[in-house]
């Protein structure tokens, strides 16, 4: 039987998604990771399943969020940005938790 290669499989979506996944906002450029470390899975886990400031914090760093939090954001807005960025890197998030789907 073959050894799974995790580093050959990395770098396979890695090639295929590219490391960051981006997104503009009145014309001023984000990214978000096309993978999340294990450590933000449990910073996430921690949350509070209102707290989308939070959940913007983890997965954008500090100095994304303060530039995102400058600009007038709904919720109806962060809920499309997570479904675009969880169709295009098959990256779940809902109520605080992250997985990917199968």
């Amino acid at each position: 039987m073959a050894k799974y290669n995790v580093n050959a499989a990395r770098a396979q979506r890695l090639e295929a998604l590219g490391e960051r996944w981006e997104f503009e906002l009145d014309g001023e450029s984000f990214s978000l990771p096309t993978e999340l470390p294990r450590d933000s899975v449990g910073r996430l886990a921690a949350l509070d399943p209102s707290d989308l400031d939070g959940l913007l914090q983890v997965l954008l760093g500090d100095e994304q969020f303060k530039r995102l939090d400058e600009h007038a954001v709904s919720v109806q807005d962060v809920q499309a940005l997570l479904e675009a960025y969880g169709r295009d890197t098959g990256m779940s998030l809902g109520e605080s938790s992250a997985s990917t789907s199968s």
